[in-house]
């Protein structure tokens, strides 16, 4: 018997059909002609599904809608009929970044030569505006930025290897580590000593850069870093285990940067 679905569970029971079938985000959403981040957004319930999409997905997962629709779905169980793939231990791809240790310096170097004369910008401020510039990045244009590795820590999100990065920066004359006092409370900052190569950033780059600054760069880092936590990749990680970039496809409103209402893949 048929019964009024949400779109959570319409979702839920998608990805449970797409699993059991073998089969990646990337391979079903090309099938349905949409991009991969949309389908991600349909599989967390934030997407509608329409009737035509519903009907594609019948067929290219094997089930009938009357099956689908009704009421004692088994999320555990393979609809009837349906036999197990041999490709059901399928991995889905998992986004593993290349460290560009040439482009993360650059990237530094051109926050600090817009936001260092900020007094708010010290460490944690800076290790935030990087992250939202790597992940927001990622789910634009599903590529990595700096390809820098984040941990799931405490106070937020850690680049892994900047504290290399930087003393390395530092040895070199780029940047100067210095010791303030702000609001009561000894301060870590960075300043720039000579300019960022811009032609080691794309235009979309530095694009992405430049929104991250001007809508962060003036709170103070108990807020940025509040704000970091409610960010879907740092929720959906493990204290202490590395995030996934791919997280970044499954935000909310305000943290995605992406519009997936209408968006359709290349054919």
């Amino acid at each position: 018997m048929a019964t009024q679905l949400s779109q959570k569970q319409i979702g839920q029971r998608i990805a449970a059909l797409r699993k059991h079938k073998g089969l990646s985000q990337e391979d079903l959403a090309r099938s349905l002609k949409i991009s991969r981040p949309s389908l991600a957004q349909i599989e967390l319930g934030n997407r509608a599904v329409d009737i035509l999409e519903l009907q594609q997905l019948s067929q290219l997962l094997t089930f009938s809608l009357d099956d689908f629709m009704s009421g004692d779905f088994s999320m555990n169980q393979p609809l009837k009929n349906q036999r197990p793939s041999k490709a059901a231990k399928t991995v889905e791809r998992i986004s593993v970044p290349s460290f560009q240790v040439d482009k993360c310096k650059n990237t530094l170097l051109y926050i600090l030569e817009r936001c260092a004369g900020k007094p708010n910008v010290g460490e944690t401020v800076l290790y935030k505006l990087l992250y939202f510039s790597d992940f927001n990045y990622y789910e634009l244009y599903e590529e990595h930025l700096t390809g820098a590795r984040y941990r799931k820590l405490p106070y937020g999100p850690v680049p892994q290897q900047l504290d290399a990065i930087i003393g390395q920066m530092i040895e070199q004359g780029q940047l100067q580590r210095v010791k303030t006092n702000y609001h009561g409370f000894t301060q870590t900052r960075y300043l720039p000593l000579e300019k960022a190569d811009l032609t080691q950033l794309k235009a979309s780059e530095k694009d992405v850069i430049d929104r991250v600054i001007e809508q962060m760069s003036d709170w103070s880092a108990n807020a940025i870093s509040q704000y970091s936590h409610k960010d879907m990749p740092w929720l959906a990680t493990k204290e202490g285990e590395e995030i996934n970039y791919e997280l970044a496809f499954y935000r909310d409103a305000p943290f995605s940067v992406r519009n997936y209402g209408n968006e359709t893949a290349e054919q």
